[in-house]
């Protein structure tokens, strides 16, 4: 029972690596452009199918590297001929904008792949368990769980050692100084969405060998790293990490303990309460442009 439930909290735990990789996203693009990106979780299961269709011919790895490249190009795509016309504009109207973004990728996939789930293959090299004395777990979401703390890792090191990341966070917290510094953050913008998207598909390539590819899949997951980004607070990079290992905790714990069928509303609840006792999230920040 002790291992059961160990193991559970271990799956939470991996939950709360993927969530946490597109609550990032999310976040930084709605800290630096005012957008609300309901279709970031669309852009999980493009990932997840994008391996589907590159596997056969690169490799599970080769479709590690070209997905989220692949995800990247069409997010700058759309950010140049759609969110660059709401950046301005209440976050309303970017809301409404990326629901349909969502709706009509969602059904592009679901015409050209079908609605019947589909299975992708472990990839061989990373198949079999790890034995700890009497636990064993699989070597593929130790795999998982190890790529998920790389890219965080990177992500930060991105936005808090280099150049790019100064004016970035810069433009999070005052982008009206940048102006006066001659500084344009449309580049910067565009830059954000795509490695904001394209992190969302490596997820997706990711947790494609583990969870059956279908239209549907990005619904839960962007649902949950919508609450992630809440709870951990708008333009906190931590906050989120933070959150998103708490509720990837909180998942894994009512499921251990054979609740499963409330893991969700497990996860509801601590956003109202962490609401309710701090509105602005764990470790929100003040946000100027919103303010």
């Amino acid at each position: 029972m002790v291992l059961f439930f160990l193991s559970q909290l271990l799956n939470g735990l991996l939950d709360g690596f993927y969530y946490m990789l597109i609550a990032l996203g999310l976040s930084l693009i709605f800290s630096l452009g005012g957008i609300v990106n309901l279709a970031h979780g669309v852009f999980f299961t493009l990932g997840a199918y994008l391996a589907l269709v590159l596997t056969p011919h690169v490799g599970f790895f080769g479709a590690l590297a070209l997905g989220p490249l692949i995800a990247a190009v069409i997010a700058i795509v759309i950010e140049r001929f759609l969110f660059t016309r709401f950046y301005r504009e209440d976050p309303l109207y970017s809301l409404l904008l990326t629901f349909g973004l969502a709706m009509i990728i969602e059904q592009s996939l679901r015409w050209y792949f079908g609605a019947t789930p589909r299975a992708y293959s472990m990839p061989a090299d990373l198949r079999g368990q790890v034995f700890v004395g009497d636990f064993v777990y699989s070597r593929y979401r130790l795999f998982l769980i190890g790529m998920a703390i790389v890219t965080v890792a990177a992500v930060w090191a991105l936005l808090n050692r280099t150049a790019f990341g100064r004016i970035v966070r810069a433009g999070i917290q005052n982008p009206d100084i940048l102006g006066t510094l001659g500084i344009s953050l449309r580049p910067y913008l565009s830059a954000v969405v795509a490695i904001a998207i394209g992190i969302a598909a490596l997820a997706g390539v990711l947790m494609a060998p583990i969870q059956p590819v279908h239209p549907l899949m990005g619904v839960e997951v962007g649902t949950a790293a919508f609450v992630v980004v809440v709870i951990g607070g708008l333009g906190s990079f931590w906050g989120v990490v933070i959150a998103a290992l708490l509720v990837g905790l909180v998942k894994g714990m009512m499921i251990g303990l054979g609740l499963s069928q409330y893991s969700m509303l497990a996860i509801y609840l601590l956003m109202f309460v962490v609401l309710l006792l701090r509105p602005r999230g764990l470790l929100g920040e003040r946000i100027t442009r919103f303010e």
